[in-house]
């Protein structure tokens, strides 16, 4: 206990884990990120007030806690969907909003949620008034990448075969090179 009897005489003070520390705890975190959106999938966009700024919630499609690895750190994150581009007013709506989920809504409940290891409890805060900071990237959606075609499958007859495996396999696969799909020919074979 030290002079001022600040920690109420408990002789084991809480240990503060860095981002590189946190690495390690990532999947007991996502975890329990998951559990606490298992309720509203975590889109807390539900409760930003219309009132406040009616363009940013309509454009906003989700907003949802998660964590991820950044240069060796785990940091905390939140993935927005849009509808349409944000303002440079509304993107800082935006983030007065979530500094707001972090700092007492969202995060305050989420950092009373104790999350078990194997050597105590872990209790997570997102929010940090020093180093609290939102960094844009832009993700392109499933949607919008497109994929490469995929090609169309050759059909082949195989009444009349003498059930000679080897002479199906030749056969299909010559059918493939002869359809531009040389990958799945090689494959065949």
């Amino acid at each position: 206990m030290d002079e001022y009897g600040w920690n109420n005489g408990v002789a084991d003070y809480p240990t503060l884990f860095s981002g590189v520390d946190m690495v390690y705890y990532e999947d007991r975190i996502r975890d329990a990120i998951d559990q606490r959106n298992s309720a509203d999938g975590g889109n807390l966009m539900l409760y930003f007030d219309e009132r406040r700024n009616h363009e940013v919630k309509a454009k906003i499609l989700s907003a949802i806690p998660s964590v991820e690895i950044r240069n060796g750190e785990l940091t905390g994150c939140t993935t927005v969907r849009l509808e349409a581009p944000l303002t440079e007013t509304e993107m800082e709506d935006l983030q007065d909003y979530l500094k707001g989920q972090f700092s007492d809504g969202w995060g305050e409940g989420f950092e009373q949620q104790a999350i078990q290891i194997s050597n105590g409890v872990l209790n997570v805060h997102f929010w940090n008034a020093e180093h609290f900071a939102f960094e844009v990237v832009s993700v392109q959606s499933e949607e919008s990448v497109k994929k490469p075609p995929v090609p169309k499958r050759p059909t082949m007859k195989l009444i009349g075969e003498d059930g000679n495996i080897f002479a199906i396999l030749g056969r299909a696969s010559r059918l493939l090179r002869e359809n531009g799909q040389q990958e799945q020919a090689k494959e065949m074979t």
